[in-house]
Formats: C-alpha cells, sequence, structure tokens
C-alpha cells in the first residue's frame, strides 16, 4: 500500500514504516503529524485518485529529527570572460518516519468545510444579482450611444479619402523640388 502525499509544497510517495527527508517543519522532535492532503491511495487492489485530494484519507508520521542536508554547491562561470562565482548551503530537513495511511479517518473535517464553502455561494449569489441589474442599465445606454456615434463614422470616412489626396500630393511635390532645385546650382558654379 502506498499513497502520494503533499507536504511543504512538496509531493512524495510514502508507504508504511518509510523514512522520509522533507523540508524543515514546525513540529517538534518526537511528534505526531499527519497530513491529511492525499493526492492518491494505492491499497493493492483499488485506487483511489483525488480530486485534487482524497477525501477522509490521511497520512500519519512522527518527526524523528531536524538536521541539515548534505552541502550543495552552486557554481557559476561565463567563459572567456574571467567570471567565476562559488556560492553553496546546506538546506534544513526534517526527518520523518510514516506510520501509516488511513483511508477514511477524516471525513468528519471534510464536513465543514463544504458548509463554509455553501454559506460562500450563497452569500455570493446577491452580490452577483446586483452587477447583473447594473450591466442592463448599461446596454441602454449603449444602445444610444451607437446611434449618435453612426453619424460621426460618416464624417470620418469622408475625411479619410481628403486625407489620402492631401498625401498623394505631398510627396509629388517634394519629388518635384530636389529635381528643380540641382540644376540651380549646376548654373550657379557655372557663372562663378
Amino acid at each position: 500500500m502506498y499513497a502520494i502525499v503533499e507536504i511543504a509544497g512538496h509531493q512524495y510517495k510514502v508507504q508504511q514504516d518509510q523514512r522520509l527527508y522533507v523540508n524543515r517543519l514546525k513540529h517538534d522532535e518526537g511528534s505526531k503529524v499527519s497530513f491529511d492532503r492525499v493526492l492518491l491511495v494505492d491499497d493493492g487492489s483499488k485506487v483511489s485518485v483525488g480530486a485534487p485530494a482524497v477525501p477522509g484519507a490521511a497520512v500519519n508520521a512522527t518527526v524523528e529529527r531536524h538536521l541539515k542536508g548534505d552541502k550543495v554547491l552552486v557554481f557559476k562561470k561565463k567563459r572567456r570572460k574571467g567570471y567565476q562565482k562559488l556560492n553553496g548551503f546546506r538546506p534544513s530537513l526534517t526527518e520523518l518516519v510514516i506510520k501509516g495511511i488511513e483511508l477514511g479517518g477524516k471525513a468528519k473535517k471534510a464536513a465543514p468545510k463544504k458548509a463554509e464553502a455553501g454559506d460562500e455561494k450563497a452569500e455570493a449569489k446577491p452580490a452577483a444579482k446586483k452587477p447583473a441589474a447594473k450591466k442592463a442599465a448599461p446596454k441602454k445606454d449603449a444602445a444610444d450611444k451607437p446611434a449618435a456615434k453612426k453619424p460621426a463614422a460618416k464624417k470620418a470616412a469622408a475625411d479619410k479619402p481628403a486625407a489620402k489626396k492631401a498625401a498623394a500630393d505631398k510627396p509629388a511635390a517634394k519629388k518635384a523640388a530636389p529635381k528643380k532645385a540641382a540644376p540651380k546650382k549646376a548654373e550657379d558654379k557655372g557663372e562663378e
């Protein structure tokens, strides 16, 4: 029998009487700990998969000791640049011994959470009705606004072709000006 459990944000595959090293926990040495966020349980014949957790499942463990892990070296280097940096640390760990995996012991704690979630939904429904009424009022204003915008859109469409014609005239004038200026400069040089 094994289970996949989430402990301190990490997922571990655990079995009974297994020693497990996890990130440092706040519990004292020798204390008993129960983890109720069990994601999967396999008892040999049946596999229970949670969504996201299996309801009523728990993993019981005992905190053996707090310790520091092996030194981890972090070495950075940029080749041909003369840059090297060595940094290291020893992670703080907690050693756990898994005492057992329960399938139906914590179902009572899950029920109050569902009731609380139902209360939140009940509170959310009246709040949802109020914005719906507010949304209906802007739609009436929105219906009036497009009618006012249609003549403005026609005016903008009428202005656009005039702007294109003016833009077409300007480049032609610019091209002609340099050609005329070049012969005048040549004539001025010839006279001097």
